[in-house]
């Protein structure tokens, strides 16, 4: 890959097109190398001018950017950020473009000038931080496990980011019925945490939920964090129950992961941390004080990663107690949570 991040965008819309093109332009470091109206197009394109990531639009004629977006993973995996609406169809697409192996989502850019800058300095962030994953094939249905020996009365905490969606799709779809409760930070905008949990719980064993402020954790249950204005922390111990509060971002996000983390640690033995494929840090410190407190603690390895950011951010900070690989992560949590 060339200094310069080549992109090639795929949008219907003319001035879509424009639109994307002009905001990733005020980036020196960016270069838009095409634009194409629909997936047969930008498969030339993708053969001739070999881009470093592809911007996707999800509804377009002849083939719909899913259904595109499936043959590059299986044929040409790239690094590749889904463009969306933020309707319920737009969020459930979306999920699903995560799923197959998107490296990101990003809402169409709209508003007015102030929100339009926003827009693209974020779209610019996400364009160069796709350049530097790591992108493999669309992932194999996960393999289910049993929990083949009784489990003890813990929580699981588990922290997100780029990559995460489609680790998560692995991690929890191989987790058994019985498992203890999982609560879950996915960086992730507002829109789409519904309908994430709605579709993981659609392909899992385990029951999935967004969380809401008061719910009572219950075994077999995973806790989306939902995305916005509000942090997500566990009070009251491992039968405790889920507390939603406004606050500022922390370690750059809310909700964050270092909040739920460090909200788990006075748990000690009886919380498992677990830091997964993202960009930063958050969560580095918060897993680091569940260890501190006497938790169990793994980081997702660099060659399993999307992004190594936020696994080696704990490991360089001595959070992580041991560091395994997205396909043995669901193993490796279960033996921890084993009498």
């Amino acid at each position: 890959m060339s200094e310069t991040t080549r992109v090639l965008i795929v949008d219907d819309s003319p001035s879509m097109r424009a639109m994307l093109t002009k905001l990733l332009g005020n980036d020196p470091a960016i270069e838009v190398i095409g634009a194409a109206p629909e997936p047969h197009a930008a498969r030339e394109m993708i053969k001739t001018l070999n881009p470093d990531v592809v911007t996707l639009d999800i509804e377009m004629p002849g083939m719909d950017g899913l259904s595109f977006l499936e043959k590059i993973m299986r044929l040409r995996p790239m690094p590749v950020i889904m463009c969306s609406t933020l309707t319920a169809r737009g969020a459930e697409a979306t999920i699903e473009a995560l799923r197959l192996g998107a490296v990101d989502c990003i809402a169409k850019p709209s508003g007015n000038a102030q929100e339009m800058a926003q827009n693209g300095a974020l779209l610019r962030k996400m364009v160069k931080a796709a350049a530097r994953s790591s992108v493999r094939r669309a992932p194999a249905p996960p393999t289910q496990l049993v929990s083949s020996g009784k489990l003890r009365d813990v929580v699981i905490a588990i922290g997100a980011s780029t990559g995460g969606v489609e680790a998560l799709f692995s991690l929890i779809g191989a987790l058994p019925p019985d498992c203890p409760p999982v609560l879950v930070v996915q960086h992730m905008p507002a829109a789409f945490t519904n309908g994430f949990a709605v579709r993981m719980d659609r392909d899992c064993r385990v029951k999935v939920v967004e969380a809401a402020h008061g719910m009572t954790l219950q075994r077999g249950t995973v806790y989306i964090a939902p995305g916005g204005e509000r942090h997500m922390e566990l009070v009251g111990g491992s039968s405790g129950r889920i507390r939603l509060l406004p606050g500022d971002p922390v370690s750059g996000h809310r909700p964050s992961v270092d909040m739920l983390f460090r909200s788990v640690a006075p748990l000690g033995s009886r919380g498992v941390g677990v830091i997964l494929t993202g960009m930063g840090s958050d969560g580095a410190a918060g897993l680091r004080a569940m260890r501190d407190a006497g938790a169990r603690t793994l980081g997702q390895s660099r060659e399993s990663c999307v992004v190594y950011g936020m696994p080696r951010a704990a490991f360089e900070l001595g959070a992580v107690e041991k560091e395994v690989t997205l396909s043995a992560m669901p193993e490796a949590i279960l033996g921890l949570c084993r009498l």
